[in-house]
């Protein structure tokens, strides 16, 4: 009997330390995934290639970032950890950074406050605005085992290329209607941007929608919120801002004086042509009636018109009559 106490109580022992330290949960906004003597738990033969987030990569960079496809944990559990093995996970929710944040260098940008690039005339200007960003699902393998701080990835490799942009950023041109439009005079660089702020936050989630393929962390939206100029130029811009807003100003008041002539004209052209046809009317509806009159008979005219002679007769005060 005592044997048995012992064996249940051994049991019992090995069971609180070794199979409850194993029991594991996943939050809704987690992901995990588990590894048995240090490998991922992988889907064989798959890799992201063949999950569509790696559409958004280029034909060269496709054997560079294929990463394995591995087995997700989805929300739920207890779930069951032996001592060989070892759980990750991953927040999947949307977060958001400040994009002039330096995560290795918090001192850099201003304090992590504002990000620095140089336009196409040659001005500083700072960037502020902040990134959305979620961890893939379809990528998990970059994510946890791939890249050793992905955030940093991301964020350098958003950085590079917003710089590059800023770099050679011009407005999208319009037809030109004449040689005076204000849309064909030149712009600074900075107007153009300050513009143009969705064509060039658009621009940033196009071509940083292989992130998630690349490292891991998908890029929601790119939103930046505010362009500053350096403080040398800034009434310099200001003067100019002005001048364009007399210019602008002053043709909006002309196109309006002319389309208000034009809309005068056409209503004076309707009101003469209602008038020339209110005078032709009667004489087209006395037409009309000869001509059935004329029809109907050889001696219907000439009776009509003595009719009418009569009708004249009765209202005349004198009558002067050629003789034969």
């Amino acid at each position: 009997m005592g044997i048995l106490l012992g064996i249940a109580f051994g049991a019992l022992l090995w069971f609180i330390r070794t199979i409850l330290p194993g029991l594991f949960t996943v939050q809704q906004n987690e992901r995990a995934v588990k590894t048995s003597f240090g490998r991922a738990q992988r889907i064989d033969g798959r890799t992201t290639l063949d999950d569509p987030v790696s559409n958004a990569l280029r034909q060269d960079e496709r054997s560079r970032y294929a990463w394995p496809q591995v087995q997700v944990i989805p929300p739920g559990g207890p779930y069951i950890r032996w001592p060989w093995e070892k759980v990750y996970k991953a927040q999947v929710a949307v977060q958001t950074i400040n994009m002039a944040l330096d995560i290795e260098s918090p001192q850099a940008n201003s304090n992590g406050t504002m990000l620095e690039a140089v336009t196409k005339d040659q001005l500083n200007t700072g960037l502020q605005g902040q990134i959305r960003y979620r961890v893939s699902e379809s990528n998990l393998y970059a994510y946890l085992f791939g890249v050793k701080n992905p955030i940093v990835h991301v964020m350098g490799y958003f950085v590079s290329i917003l710089r590059e942009r800023i770099a050679n950023f011009e407005a999208p041109t319009k037809a030109k209607s004449s040689e005076n439009d204000i849309n064909s005079v030149a712009g600074v660089s900075i107007n153009d941007l300050r513009k143009n702020l969705r064509t060039l936050n658009e621009y940033m989630d196009l071509e940083c929608s292989s992130s998630a393929a690349r490292y891991g962390l998908a890029l929601d939206a790119s939103l930046i919120t505010a362009i500053d100029s350096p403080p040398e130029v800034e009434s310099a811009l200001a003067a100019i801002n002005t001048a364009h807003n007399h210019v602008s100003s002053d043709i909006s008041l002309a196109q309006a004086s002319a389309d208000q002539k034009i809309v005068q004209s056409r209503r004076a052209v309707e009101i003469e042509t209602l008038k020339a046809t209110a005078e032709t009317e009667p004489l087209n509806a006395l037409a009309r009636q000869l001509h059935t009159l004329k029809e109907s008979g050889a001696n219907a005219v000439p009776s009509y018109l003595r009719y009418i002679q009569l009708g004249l007769y009765n209202q005349a005060q004198r009558i002067i009559k050629e003789v034969k």
